[in-house]
Protein backbone atom coordinates (compact mmCIF):
# COMPACT_ATOMS: atom_id res chain seq x y z
CA UNK A 1 0.00 0.00 0.00
CA UNK A 2 1.49 3.16 -0.99
CA UNK A 3 1.89 5.92 2.04
CA UNK A 4 1.77 9.04 1.60
CA UNK A 5 4.70 11.89 2.60
CA UNK A 6 3.33 14.32 5.19
CA UNK A 7 2.95 17.23 3.70
CA UNK A 8 5.09 20.23 5.17
CA UNK A 9 3.14 23.42 5.29
CA UNK A 10 3.56 26.05 8.34
CA UNK A 11 1.21 26.25 11.54
CA UNK A 12 -1.40 29.30 11.95
CA UNK A 13 -1.67 28.50 15.49
CA UNK A 14 2.34 28.41 16.35
CA UNK A 15 2.29 32.33 14.86
CA UNK A 16 -0.36 33.24 17.55
CA UNK A 17 -0.29 33.99 21.03
CA UNK A 18 -1.54 31.27 23.98
CA UNK A 19 -5.30 31.87 24.67
CA UNK A 20 -5.24 33.95 27.69
CA UNK A 21 -7.90 32.01 29.40
CA UNK A 22 -5.97 29.05 29.35
CA UNK A 23 -3.70 29.96 31.65
CA UNK A 24 -5.84 30.52 34.25
CA UNK A 25 -6.24 26.86 35.20
CA UNK A 26 -4.06 27.18 38.31
CA UNK A 27 -6.21 29.91 39.83
CA UNK A 28 -9.25 28.32 38.69
CA UNK A 29 -8.59 25.15 40.79
CA UNK A 30 -7.35 27.59 43.51
CA UNK A 31 -10.64 29.53 43.64
CA UNK A 32 -12.95 25.90 42.51
CA UNK A 33 -11.68 25.00 45.82
CA UNK A 34 -13.34 27.57 47.60
CA UNK A 35 -15.94 26.04 50.19
CA UNK A 36 -18.91 28.19 48.76
CA UNK A 37 -17.19 27.20 45.23
CA UNK A 38 -15.98 29.50 42.49
CA UNK A 39 -17.45 33.47 41.84
CA UNK A 40 -16.60 33.12 38.31
CA UNK A 41 -15.59 36.85 37.42
CA UNK A 42 -12.56 36.10 34.17
CA UNK A 43 -14.91 36.27 31.55
CA UNK A 44 -17.48 38.69 30.04
CA UNK A 45 -20.06 35.82 29.33
CA UNK A 46 -23.92 36.68 29.50
CA UNK A 47 -25.13 34.54 32.73
CA UNK A 48 -28.78 35.85 32.38
CA UNK A 49 -31.75 34.02 30.32
CA UNK A 50 -32.76 34.99 27.28
CA UNK A 51 -35.68 37.33 26.82
CA UNK A 52 -38.57 34.71 26.22
CA UNK A 53 -39.79 37.39 22.77
CA UNK A 54 -36.15 36.57 20.97
CA UNK A 55 -36.71 33.26 21.95
CA UNK A 56 -40.25 32.53 20.52
CA UNK A 57 -38.80 34.58 17.63
CA UNK A 58 -35.62 32.00 16.94
CA UNK A 59 -38.26 29.06 17.24
CA UNK A 60 -40.57 30.24 15.13
CA UNK A 61 -38.12 30.47 12.32
CA UNK A 62 -36.74 27.75 12.98
CA UNK A 63 -38.13 25.77 9.97
CA UNK A 64 -35.65 27.02 7.78
CA UNK A 65 -34.07 24.93 4.96
CA UNK A 66 -32.81 27.05 2.26
CA UNK A 67 -29.57 29.14 2.70
CA UNK A 68 -30.24 32.37 4.76
CA UNK A 69 -29.05 35.60 3.34
CA UNK A 70 -25.52 36.61 4.14
CA UNK A 71 -26.05 40.46 3.53
CA UNK A 72 -29.07 39.49 6.02
CA UNK A 73 -33.03 40.10 5.52
CA UNK A 74 -34.56 43.39 4.61
CA UNK A 75 -36.16 43.21 8.06
CA UNK A 76 -33.16 42.20 9.97
CA UNK A 77 -31.07 45.79 7.99
CA UNK A 78 -34.21 47.49 8.50
CA UNK A 79 -34.57 46.78 12.61
CA UNK A 80 -30.41 48.18 12.98
CA UNK A 81 -30.94 50.98 10.99
CA UNK A 82 -33.92 52.20 13.24
CA UNK A 83 -32.34 50.52 16.59
CA UNK A 84 -29.10 52.13 16.38
CA UNK A 85 -30.97 55.72 15.56
CA UNK A 86 -33.32 54.88 18.60
CA UNK A 87 -31.11 53.66 21.02
CA UNK A 88 -27.80 55.85 20.10
CA UNK A 89 -28.58 59.02 17.68
CA UNK A 90 -26.86 57.07 14.40
CA UNK A 91 -28.46 58.73 11.57
CA UNK A 92 -28.86 58.56 7.42
CA UNK A 93 -27.87 55.48 7.34
CA UNK A 94 -29.03 53.41 4.41
CA UNK A 95 -29.73 49.97 5.07
CA UNK A 96 -27.03 48.31 2.44
CA UNK A 97 -24.50 50.14 4.70
CA UNK A 98 -25.30 47.49 7.37
CA UNK A 99 -24.18 43.81 7.73
CA UNK A 100 -24.75 40.34 9.96
CA UNK A 101 -22.30 38.82 11.63
CA UNK A 102 -21.46 35.61 13.44
CA UNK A 103 -20.87 37.44 16.43
CA UNK A 104 -18.47 40.45 16.48
CA UNK A 105 -15.16 38.41 17.56
CA UNK A 106 -15.41 36.51 14.48
CA UNK A 107 -15.93 39.90 12.41
CA UNK A 108 -12.74 41.60 14.28
CA UNK A 109 -10.60 38.14 13.81
CA UNK A 110 -10.87 38.13 10.25
CA UNK A 111 -11.73 42.06 9.27
CA UNK A 112 -7.74 42.73 8.19
CA UNK A 113 -8.03 39.62 6.33
CA UNK A 114 -11.20 40.46 4.41
CA UNK A 115 -9.84 44.03 3.80
CA UNK A 116 -7.21 42.20 2.45
CA UNK A 117 -4.38 43.59 4.68
CA UNK A 118 -0.90 41.78 4.70
CA UNK A 119 2.62 42.33 6.02
CA UNK A 120 2.87 45.81 4.21
CA UNK A 121 0.12 46.73 6.65
CA UNK A 122 -0.39 48.47 10.11
CA UNK A 123 -3.02 47.46 12.28
CA UNK A 124 -3.56 50.42 15.11
CA UNK A 125 -4.95 49.04 18.39
CA UNK A 126 -5.24 50.61 21.58
CA UNK A 127 -2.61 50.05 24.35
CA UNK A 128 -4.63 48.39 26.38
CA UNK A 129 -7.23 46.17 24.02
CA UNK A 130 -9.32 43.26 23.55
CA UNK A 131 -6.92 40.62 22.80
CA UNK A 132 -8.96 39.31 19.43
CA UNK A 133 -7.36 43.02 17.49
CA UNK A 134 -4.23 41.75 17.72
CA UNK A 135 -4.92 38.22 16.66
CA UNK A 136 -6.65 39.50 14.00
CA UNK A 137 -3.73 41.10 12.58
CA UNK A 138 -1.47 38.25 12.92
CA UNK A 139 -4.35 36.34 10.46
CA UNK A 140 -3.11 38.55 8.15
CA UNK A 141 0.53 38.94 8.66
CA UNK A 142 -0.28 42.20 9.25
CA UNK A 143 2.08 44.56 11.61
CA UNK A 144 0.39 45.60 15.36
CA UNK A 145 0.75 49.30 16.93
CA UNK A 146 -0.47 49.75 19.91
CA UNK A 147 -1.24 53.36 20.73
CA UNK A 148 -3.73 55.65 22.53
CA UNK A 149 -2.66 58.74 20.68
CA UNK A 150 -2.15 59.60 17.37
CA UNK A 151 1.25 61.27 18.32
CA UNK A 152 2.80 58.05 18.96
CA UNK A 153 2.37 57.53 15.17
CA UNK A 154 4.36 59.94 14.23
CA UNK A 155 4.67 60.14 10.05
CA UNK A 156 3.33 56.21 9.90
CA UNK A 157 -0.65 55.85 7.81
CA UNK A 158 -1.97 52.42 9.23
CA UNK A 159 -4.49 50.96 7.17
CA UNK A 160 -6.65 50.21 10.01
CA UNK A 161 -7.30 51.65 13.31
CA UNK A 162 -9.41 50.21 16.24
CA UNK A 163 -11.33 52.16 18.43
CA UNK A 164 -12.99 50.55 21.55
CA UNK A 165 -15.30 52.60 24.05
CA UNK A 166 -16.46 51.66 26.30
CA UNK A 167 -13.12 50.12 26.55
CA UNK A 168 -12.62 46.01 27.28
CA UNK A 169 -10.97 45.68 29.72
CA UNK A 170 -10.68 49.74 31.05
CA UNK A 171 -13.72 50.87 30.79
CA UNK A 172 -12.53 54.04 29.34
CA UNK A 173 -15.15 56.21 27.56
CA UNK A 174 -14.20 58.27 24.72
CA UNK A 175 -15.21 61.91 24.38
CA UNK A 176 -16.16 63.63 21.45
CA UNK A 177 -12.90 65.93 21.06
CA UNK A 178 -11.19 62.15 21.22
CA UNK A 179 -13.27 60.66 18.70
CA UNK A 180 -13.56 63.48 16.57
CA UNK A 181 -9.84 64.14 15.98
CA UNK A 182 -9.37 60.50 15.19
CA UNK A 183 -11.72 60.68 12.85
CA UNK A 184 -10.10 63.76 10.91
CA UNK A 185 -7.02 62.40 11.13
CA UNK A 186 -7.73 59.01 9.63
CA UNK A 187 -9.74 60.97 6.77
CA UNK A 188 -6.89 62.85 5.62
CA UNK A 189 -4.87 60.28 5.40
CA UNK A 190 -7.38 57.21 3.78
CA UNK A 191 -7.16 54.88 6.60
CA UNK A 192 -10.15 52.97 7.82
CA UNK A 193 -10.95 53.54 11.58
CA UNK A 194 -13.43 50.48 12.96
CA UNK A 195 -14.76 51.31 15.81
CA UNK A 196 -15.59 48.35 18.39
CA UNK A 197 -18.63 49.52 20.34
CA UNK A 198 -20.57 46.24 21.92
CA UNK A 199 -20.54 48.09 24.78
CA UNK A 200 -21.96 51.45 23.78
CA UNK A 201 -25.33 50.75 25.58
CA UNK A 202 -23.28 50.65 29.41
CA UNK A 203 -22.16 53.84 29.72
CA UNK A 204 -21.85 54.92 33.75
CA UNK A 205 -19.92 57.80 34.30
CA UNK A 206 -19.53 58.73 30.99
CA UNK A 207 -21.50 59.37 28.10
CA UNK A 208 -20.26 56.97 25.09
CA UNK A 209 -20.90 58.10 21.67
CA UNK A 210 -21.01 55.94 18.57
CA UNK A 211 -18.04 56.93 16.15
CA UNK A 212 -21.21 57.45 13.34
CA UNK A 213 -22.63 59.79 15.77
CA UNK A 214 -23.75 62.98 13.73
CA UNK A 215 -21.82 65.43 16.36
CA UNK A 216 -18.17 62.78 15.97
CA UNK A 217 -18.52 61.99 12.24
CA UNK A 218 -21.00 65.35 10.61
CA UNK A 219 -22.96 62.81 8.96
CA UNK A 220 -20.45 61.29 6.62
CA UNK A 221 -19.83 57.53 7.32
CA UNK A 222 -17.37 57.66 4.80
CA UNK A 223 -13.45 55.52 6.00
CA UNK A 224 -16.21 54.45 9.24
CA UNK A 225 -17.29 51.31 10.84
CA UNK A 226 -19.03 50.64 14.06
CA UNK A 227 -19.05 47.35 15.06
CA UNK A 228 -22.15 46.00 17.34
CA UNK A 229 -22.75 42.83 19.40
CA UNK A 230 -26.04 41.73 21.19
CA UNK A 231 -24.23 39.54 23.20
CA UNK A 232 -23.88 42.05 26.07
CA UNK A 233 -27.05 44.00 26.04
CA UNK A 234 -29.63 40.88 24.86
CA UNK A 235 -27.82 37.91 26.54
CA UNK A 236 -27.14 36.54 23.21
CA UNK A 237 -23.70 35.49 23.29
CA UNK A 238 -24.84 31.59 22.41
CA UNK A 239 -26.73 32.80 19.59
CA UNK A 240 -23.75 34.65 17.61
CA UNK A 241 -24.96 37.94 17.06
CA UNK A 242 -23.57 40.72 15.74
CA UNK A 243 -23.51 43.62 12.83
CA UNK A 244 -21.38 45.94 11.33
CA UNK A 245 -22.39 48.95 9.75
CA UNK A 246 -20.62 52.53 8.28
CA UNK A 247 -19.06 53.01 5.05
CA UNK A 248 -21.66 51.55 2.17
CA UNK A 249 -18.86 50.75 0.06
CA UNK A 250 -16.56 49.24 2.57
CA UNK A 251 -19.38 47.20 3.88
CA UNK A 252 -20.42 46.07 0.67
CA UNK A 253 -16.97 44.58 -0.13
CA UNK A 254 -16.92 42.87 3.13
CA UNK A 255 -20.31 41.54 2.27
CA UNK A 256 -18.95 40.44 -1.58
CA UNK A 257 -15.60 38.33 0.43
CA UNK A 258 -18.11 36.99 3.24
CA UNK A 259 -20.52 35.53 0.15
CA UNK A 260 -17.34 33.99 -1.17
CA UNK A 261 -16.51 32.44 2.30
CA UNK A 262 -19.81 31.80 3.41
CA UNK A 263 -19.87 33.45 6.60
CA UNK A 264 -23.75 34.03 6.76
CA UNK A 265 -25.88 34.28 10.07
CA UNK A 266 -28.29 31.09 10.37
CA UNK A 267 -31.68 32.66 9.47
CA UNK A 268 -32.95 31.43 12.78
CA UNK A 269 -30.52 33.84 14.46
CA UNK A 270 -31.33 36.73 12.25
CA UNK A 271 -34.99 36.40 12.97
CA UNK A 272 -34.08 36.75 16.75
CA UNK A 273 -31.94 39.79 16.05
CA UNK A 274 -34.70 41.34 14.94
CA UNK A 275 -36.88 40.68 18.22
CA UNK A 276 -33.84 41.62 20.22
CA UNK A 277 -32.91 45.36 17.92
CA UNK A 278 -37.02 45.49 18.23
CA UNK A 279 -37.53 45.80 21.55
CA UNK A 280 -35.82 48.30 24.02
CA UNK A 281 -37.48 46.91 27.30
CA UNK A 282 -35.52 43.76 27.77
CA UNK A 283 -32.80 45.59 26.82
CA UNK A 284 -32.92 48.32 29.63
CA UNK A 285 -34.03 45.16 32.27
CA UNK A 286 -30.57 44.03 31.42
CA UNK A 287 -28.62 47.01 31.79
CA UNK A 288 -30.54 47.55 35.32
CA UNK A 289 -29.10 44.24 36.48
CA UNK A 290 -25.15 44.80 35.06
CA UNK A 291 -26.04 48.65 36.97
CA UNK A 292 -27.15 46.76 40.49
CA UNK A 293 -24.02 44.18 40.28
CA UNK A 294 -21.58 47.03 39.46
CA UNK A 295 -22.90 49.16 42.68
CA UNK A 296 -22.64 46.01 44.97
CA UNK A 297 -18.93 45.25 43.14
CA UNK A 298 -17.40 48.49 43.31
CA UNK A 299 -18.19 49.79 46.82
CA UNK A 300 -16.70 46.07 47.83
CA UNK A 301 -12.98 46.13 46.37
CA UNK A 302 -12.97 49.73 47.33
CA UNK A 303 -13.23 48.60 50.74
CA UNK A 304 -10.78 45.61 50.01
CA UNK A 305 -7.98 47.64 49.29
CA UNK A 306 -8.28 48.05 44.99
CA UNK A 307 -8.61 51.46 43.34
CA UNK A 308 -10.63 51.42 40.52
CA UNK A 309 -9.49 53.31 37.41
CA UNK A 310 -11.37 54.34 34.38
CA UNK A 311 -14.10 52.39 34.27
CA UNK A 312 -16.78 54.73 32.97
CA UNK A 313 -18.70 52.67 31.32
CA UNK A 314 -19.04 49.04 30.16
CA UNK A 315 -19.07 45.18 31.70
CA UNK A 316 -15.70 45.51 34.04
CA UNK A 317 -14.09 46.83 37.31
CA UNK A 318 -10.17 47.99 36.20
CA UNK A 319 -8.70 47.17 39.59
CA UNK A 320 -5.49 48.00 41.07
CA UNK A 321 -3.91 46.53 44.18
CA UNK A 322 -0.56 48.61 43.61
CA UNK A 323 1.37 45.17 42.71
CA UNK A 324 1.79 43.13 39.46
CA UNK A 325 -1.51 41.61 38.82
CA UNK A 326 -0.74 37.86 39.23
CA UNK A 327 -0.41 39.00 42.81
CA UNK A 328 -3.96 40.31 42.71
CA UNK A 329 -5.42 37.27 40.69
CA UNK A 330 -3.77 34.73 43.56
CA UNK A 331 -5.17 37.25 46.23
CA UNK A 332 -8.59 37.16 44.86
CA UNK A 333 -8.64 33.14 43.84
CA UNK A 334 -7.87 32.58 47.93
CA UNK A 335 -11.12 34.27 48.22
CA UNK A 336 -13.08 31.83 45.48
CA UNK A 337 -13.32 34.60 42.97
CA UNK A 338 -11.57 34.31 39.46
CA UNK A 339 -10.73 37.52 37.78
CA UNK A 340 -9.07 38.24 34.72
CA UNK A 341 -4.85 39.74 34.93
CA UNK A 342 -4.33 42.80 33.42
CA UNK A 343 -1.32 41.76 30.93
CA UNK A 344 -3.83 39.65 29.03
CA UNK A 345 -5.04 42.98 27.58
CA UNK A 346 -1.38 44.42 26.96
CA UNK A 347 2.00 45.19 29.11
CA UNK A 348 0.16 48.50 30.04
CA UNK A 349 -2.07 46.19 32.06
CA UNK A 350 0.45 44.82 34.38
CA UNK A 351 -0.69 45.82 37.57
CA UNK A 352 -4.34 45.75 37.33
CA UNK A 353 -7.03 43.36 36.91
CA UNK A 354 -10.08 43.17 35.26
CA UNK A 355 -12.93 41.99 37.60
CA UNK A 356 -16.39 41.27 35.07
CA UNK A 357 -19.81 42.17 36.10
CA UNK A 358 -21.17 39.03 34.27
CA UNK A 359 -22.33 36.66 37.29
CA UNK A 360 -25.88 36.17 38.77
CA UNK A 361 -26.92 38.69 41.77
CA UNK A 362 -26.34 35.81 44.41
CA UNK A 363 -22.67 35.10 42.87
CA UNK A 364 -21.65 38.72 42.88
CA UNK A 365 -22.97 38.84 46.60
CA UNK A 366 -21.15 36.19 47.39
CA UNK A 367 -18.05 37.89 46.51
CA UNK A 368 -19.14 40.92 48.18
CA UNK A 369 -19.20 38.68 51.47
CA UNK A 370 -15.53 37.31 50.44
CA UNK A 371 -14.10 40.78 50.09
CA UNK A 372 -14.86 41.64 53.75
CA UNK A 373 -12.84 39.05 54.96
CA UNK A 374 -9.60 40.43 55.42
CA UNK A 375 -7.31 37.13 55.47
CA UNK A 376 -8.03 34.33 53.17
CA UNK A 377 -10.08 31.68 54.73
Amino acid sequence: MLRQRPVSRPSVSASLPEFPWDTLADAKALAASHPGGIVDLSVGTPVDPVAPLIQDALAAAASAPGYPATAGTPRLRESVVAALERRFGITDLPEAAVLPVIGTKELIGWLPTLLGLGPADAVVVPELAYPTYDVGARLAGAQLVRADSLTQLGPQSPALIYLNSPSNPTGRVLGIDHLRKVVGWARERGVLVASDECYLGLSWDAEALSVLHPSVCDGDHTGLLAVHSLSKSSSLAGYRAGFVAGDPDVVAELLAVRKHAGMIVPTPVQAAMVAALDDDDHEKVQRERYARRRGMLAPALRSAGFTIDLSEGGLYLWSSRGEPCQDSVAWLAARGILVAPGDFYGPGGARHVRVALTATDDRIAAAVERLAIPTAP
